[in-house]
């Protein structure tokens, strides 16, 4: 008994975030002079339990990001057949092979060779592969993704590529206490999409930016994320209790 009571509590509480984070994509839209019919809200279960993601579900979520190839697999099976998954972490290519047939948007395509596998991949599994291109718009060492300067050279290089296709940008923005810190960066980001749409590349569009996190994602929605990845505003902290 007192496991379903906790059961249902973890249900409400998980719906009331969804809902409380939707609440505040629509004012930050409203504020920007914004449909939030633009804005998808991500829910990033990395590390989460099904349980979790399909009270997260019943709530109103189709949008789930994963970053381990392992744990998306293993979770698309357990879920129902009408969620989006997303891969959002850093893909090494020799797993490239276990998901292309299985997400709907790959957020991290931040190399040529990387892209080349993903590319040969769908060609032999007969699939077409929407991807982003990763920027490290703050240059931080610790993070992947190209640079500025070098992303439209590269976005050339992919458009060639058969089974592919470029839908936009995404970055992750530093970890910060303050959101208008990062204001500058989603501004960055939004202008290099439209600079690079601008030059009517074949294969690409640019319609898609994954920016904005728990701690920011109203001011890159503001600032026109369409993609916002929302992990622990939904989910809560990760539990390390039972981590060694």
């Amino acid at each position: 008994m007192a496991d379903t009571m906790e059961e249902t509590i973890q249900s409400m509480e998980l719906a009331q975030n969804y809902k409380t984070v939707k609440e505040n994509v629509t004012k930050a839209c409203e504020q920007a002079g914004r449909s939030d019919q633009e804005v998808t809200l991500l829910a990033v279960s990395k590390t989460k339990p099904v349980d979790m993601l399909m009270d997260v579900y019943r709530a109103g979520a189709r949008d789930f990001g994963e970053n381990k190839v392992q744990e998306l697999v293993d979770k698309i099976p357990q879920m129902p057949s009408d969620v989006r998954w997303h891969m959002i972490g850093h893909l090494q290519r020799n797993k490239v092979k276990y998901i292309v047939d299985k997400v709907y948007l790959i957020h991290s395509v931040d190399s040529l060779r990387l892209a080349e596998e993903i590319s040969r991949e769908a060609v032999k599994k007969q699939v077409e592969v929407n991807i982003l291109i990763e920027v490290n718009v703050a240059q931080e060492e610790s993070k992947f993704g190209t640079t500025v300067e070098e992303t439209a050279t590269l976005i050339r290089e992919i458009a060639t590529l058969p089974g592919i296709h470029i839908r936009g940008l995404m970055t992750i923005a530093p970890f910060v206490e303050d959101p208008e810190e990062n204001r500058g960066y989603f501004q960055k980001l939004r202008q290099l999409a439209v600079d690079i749409g601008n030059k009517n590349i074949d294969n690409i569009s640019m319609n898609i930016l994954s920016m904005g996190m728990t701690g920011d994602y109203m001011v890159a929605t503001q600032e026109g994320a369409t993609i916002v990845r929302v992990g622990t505003g939904i989910f809560g902290e990760r539990d390390y209790s039972n981590t060694i």
